[in-house]
């Protein structure tokens, strides 16, 4: 049982006259140096430590996005009296909440194993372990679900709300930001950050401002140069250059297949050993779909260096086995020798790709699978299995953009999220040097370490 009074005496902490003072009975075993005849031992606390700690904390989280509204509604959870304001230097926030998922936002992943969860992540993986294992994809979904946002596991086992609209994940955000009295200002943007003694000093373009600690949550950057400012306080900034982004071929005619998915292929990029895989959607600048997506995350640095100008190679049957696809496809010639090449079509490939394919192997549709003849069988062969289409640039959507690069998790503490440079400062989100392939796992970053930010440990 834990009792509390005022105390009233304080002749031997005569400091303690300046402050409010509590004094807990707290049971302690006798093998405690302090403990007392009753087994109970005095605890002062004062107003310094208890109120700032405990009660008027005053908190900045610096961006008004997925990881900045976590941690601010972490830091009510976690210090109830905290006075909490998120800045926000657009006028909007919750931008990629919104357009994510074609609007209806991938809240987060099925995949619930810590040791499969990592390899989603092409950076930041392997010091992420500790942090999911504190808040992880079930949290998250049973955080939403507590709050009335039902998820729904879909087959590719992403997880997305039962609405089938993101704005229930935005309304629920803002809904507890509410109750929680959390303050949001838009369109207020710090120009400089400046540690002063055990605080940090934040400079808007009208004012300053002085707080007990920070969240930065500020996303990732398109130039490494967009966080000098947190640069010039003495942390380390991996290079920032785009993740996620599709690829442009405007020189192939497979652009004419636009809308076209093939469900399953592998997919790799000439002379290295990076490799994607799942489906494939064909646009009309070339082509996107988890399969490229996932080259293009794992790939950022490399495809960087080679300024987007590369070869992709397709496996359209996605079995990596070449003579397993060289015996299906000799089953075919022996099953139907006087069907037209057009109208067996191997592996699912739909009509408009199958007859790209032909003629990209050389193969009139009007021939016979007898008369495809080694030659023919070969050239049809190698187009199935390494079909090879030549990049020229990226396109990237703005609001849902995605950075390799941040602040170096080496500056970082990964169980606290606190910088290592400077006290009192945290990070939280893609402003580090964490970034994820599709499927709702860099909204779970985001969660995760928003969560771990606003525990301000």
């Amino acid at each position: 049982m834990l009792n509390a009074r005022p105390i009233s005496n304080y002749k031997d902490h005569q400091e303690c006259t300046k402050y409010t003072i509590l004094h807990f009975f707290v049971p302690v075993p006798p093998s405690c140096p302090l403990w007392l005849n009753n087994n109970s031992v005095c605890i002062y606390f004062l107003v310094k430590h208890y109120i700032f700690t405990h009660v008027n904390q005053k908190i900045a989280i610096i961006g008004g996005g997925a990881a900045g509204f976590f941690a601010a509604l972490s830091v009510k959870q976690h210090h109830p009296g905290a006075e909490v304001v998120i800045f926000e230097k657009s006028q909007k926030v919750l931008a990629k909440v919104k357009v994510s998922g074609g609007g209806r936002c991938n809240v987060t992943n099925g995949c619930s194993e810590i040791d499969e969860l990592i390899k989603a992540y092409p950076r930041g993986g392997r010091k992420l372990k500790w942090a999911f294992k504190e808040f992880n994809t079930t949290d998250t979904v049973q955080w939403f679900e507590d709050r009335n946002v039902p998820l729904t596991l879909q087959d590719d086992g992403c997880y997305f709300p039962v609405s089938q609209n993101s704005q229930s994940v935005i309304d629920c955000l803002m809904n507890e930001c509410r109750r929680g009295k959390i303050e949001i200002l838009i369109g207020k943007g710090v120009e400089q950050i400046r540690p002063i003694e055990e605080k940090i000093e934040l400079t808007f373009k009208d004012e300053v401002l002085i707080f007990n600690k920070v969240i930065i949550a500020t996303g990732g950057s398109p130039k490494t140069s967009g966080l000098d400012w947190l640069a010039q306080l003495g942390h380390k900034i991996e290079e920032c250059v785009p993740s996620l982004f599709t690829f442009n071929m405007p020189n192939e005619s497979v652009r004419e297949l636009m809308g076209i998915v093939k469900e399953e292929v592998i997919t790799t990029i000439q002379g290295t050993k990076l490799k994607g895989d799942g489906p494939l959607l064909i646009t009309h600048w070339g082509m996107s779909g988890p399969a490229i997506l996932k080259l293009s995350a794992f790939g950022a640095r490399i495809l960087a260096d080679r300024n987007y100008d590369f070869k992709v190679l397709v496996n359209w049957t996605n079995e990596p086995n070449l003579k397993k696809v060289s015996d299906e496809i000799q089953s075919i010639e022996r099953a139907h020798p006087n069907k037209l090449l057009s109208n067996v079509k191997p592996y699912g490939i739909k009509e408009r790709l199958w007859l790209h394919l032909l003629d990209r192997a050389g193969q009139a549709p009007t021939k016979r699978w007898e008369e495809l003849g080694k030659k023919g069988f070969n050239k049809l062969l190698e187009t199935l299995t390494n079909d090879t289409y030549e990049v020229k640039g990226k396109t990237t959507f703005k609001e849902e953009f995605v950075t390799c690069g941040g602040v170096s998790l080496d500056e970082i503490n990964m169980s606290s999220m606190e910088s290592r440079v400077v006290p009192n400062l945290y990070f939280a989100g893609e402003v580090m040097d964490i970034d994820a392939i599709t499927g709702g796992y860099n909204f779970q970053a985001a969660w995760t370490t928003g969560f771990i930010a606003g525990k301000l440990s």
